[in-house]
């Protein structure tokens, strides 16, 4: 027993096999590593089929093929290692479950064809797998490293088509912006991936969770790959999401106080030398006042909003479909939730934000915490120009790991005071009336 109690180790008894509290949920005894594979394959089933033209033509029915068979073999692989259905508590996972009646009712009507129900059963098997994870959701940042690991992998796609074919990776019809080469990615993608794991790795860094050495070999490709695409977005949310989380610690961490002073000095500098390159950077070679139309987009959002809907469509939308309208991209969540799921899908998708920005809001200052500011800040920026807040998609997977995240471990009740270190205690036995006297 003194060698155990040395090491820090309770030794093993009835008292210690077990501490949790009577209604609380099992603790799992550890991540198993199984379950980075399937945040990995929800990662790949929400790349899109839709892109630029690859080096070896690929079929669209292929990539569907692969994308939904990773999402049918994640949650077949999340169901064998969570058989017993344990699941936490999840005001995320109820709200984006929620958001399936809506989905439903309106994909019934078939208005937008047989590819809405396909479109509702892959949402209702992605939050499904959702479920089965959040057993193991209890606020570490054990699925911060999966998402950095898979997106970079994303990355790397992107990487090694720019270096086998640099015509291919930077085509004229996307202006010269760096696209997926052997897997068919947008621009925007590619931006959107880079600015998230930047933003992670850089917190990771302030954490002391990770080396700077280690955190170079991703934040500076990630950085050289962002450049290349040109994607304001997925930049000003980057920077954006990184001041409120660097904000959020520097009050606990002398790290995020420094950075945070650097990165007034630089912006200052960068603002004041390089103003023209950067505006260039943004305009991307367009006009100012097309630059101010959101590159078209607002014509298609004006046509949309005034577009004759009956009062079933203003509540339960149209039914879910490849959020365009009129052939156009809608390229706005708001609005393409709007469209496809109606009025009950937008508040319950600002339900969502709100829900997790309050809890993350409640928490105190930690590393968790400033992740989780990143991710919801990020994708409420992006929400603006970009869709995808009412289906399976990347969004929805960067709000998932911000819930992880803001997860609270689960709670364990103290030792019996009867234990092999201390004495039981005697019961008191009745003094006759005699022998006190």
């Amino acid at each position: 027993m003194d060698g155990n109690l040395k090491h820090g180790i309770l030794p093993a008894g009835p008292d210690t096999a077990d501490t949790r509290l009577p209604g609380a949920e099992p603790r799992p005894a550890g991540t198993p590593k199984a379950v980075g594979i399937v945040w990995a394959l929800l990662a790949l089933n929400t790349l899109g089929s839709a892109g630029a033209k690859t080096i070896l033509p690929l079929p669209r029915s292929l990539i569907q093929m692969v994308t939904m068979g990773a999402l049918a073999a994640a949650f077949a692989l999340a169901l064998a290692l969570n058989l017993r259905l344990r699941i936490r508590a999840s005001a995320f996972l109820f709200l984006l479950t929620l958001l399936l009646v809506p989905s439903v009712i309106s994909s019934a009507n078939l208005e937008v064809g047989f590819g809405a129900l396909f479109r509702c059963a892959r949402l209702a098997l992605f939050i499904g797998t959702l479920w089965l994870l959040s057993r193991w959701w209890d606020g570490s940042l054990t699925f911060v490293r999966h998402h950095i690991r898979m997106y970079f992998v994303a990355l790397g796609t992107a990487a090694a088509g720019l270096v086998i074919s640099p015509g291919a990776a930077m085509p004229e019809t996307y202006g010269g912006r760096l696209v997926g080469a052997l897997w068919p990615l947008t621009p925007p993608q590619i931006g959107q991936y880079a600015a998230v794991i930047i933003g992670l790795t850089v917190l990771l860094v302030l954490g002391r969770r990770t080396t700077r050495g280690s955190a170079a070999l991703i934040i500076v490709p990630s950085l050289a790959l962002l450049a290349l695409t040109h994607t304001r977005t997925a930049t000003v949310g980057l920077l954006v999401g990184l001041v409120l989380a660097i904000g959020s610690l520097v009050l606990t961490s002398a790290a995020a106080r420094r950075l945070f002073v650097w990165a007034v000095v630089v912006s200052a500098v960068a603002a004041v030398g390089f103003a023209s390159a950067v505006e260039a950077w943004f305009l991307r070679g367009q006009s100012k006042e097309y630059f101010t139309s959101l590159t078209g987009r607002a014509k298609v959002w004006d046509a949309l909003l005034t577009a004759p809907r009956s009062t079933a469509e203003q509540v339960f939308g149209m039914g879910l479909g490849d959020k365009s309208f009129g052939g156009l991209p809608i390229d706005n969540s708001w609005l393409a939730v709007y469209s496809e799921q109606g009025l009950i899908g937008v508040i319950l998708v600002g339900t969502i934000i709100l829900v997790l920005a309050g809890v993350a809001l409640l928490r105190p200052p930690s590393l968790q915490r400033a992740c989780a500011i990143f991710l919801i800040s990020y994708v409420a920026i992006s929400s603006y120009t970009e869709a995808g807040l009412g289906d399976a998609s990347p969004y929805l997977l960067h709000l998932a790991l911000a819930a992880s995240l803001l997860a609270t471990p689960a709670a364990a009740r103290p030792l019996s005071t009867a234990t092999p270190l201390t004495t039981r205690a005697v019961p008191q036995r009745r003094i006759p009336r005699w022998a006190r006297r």
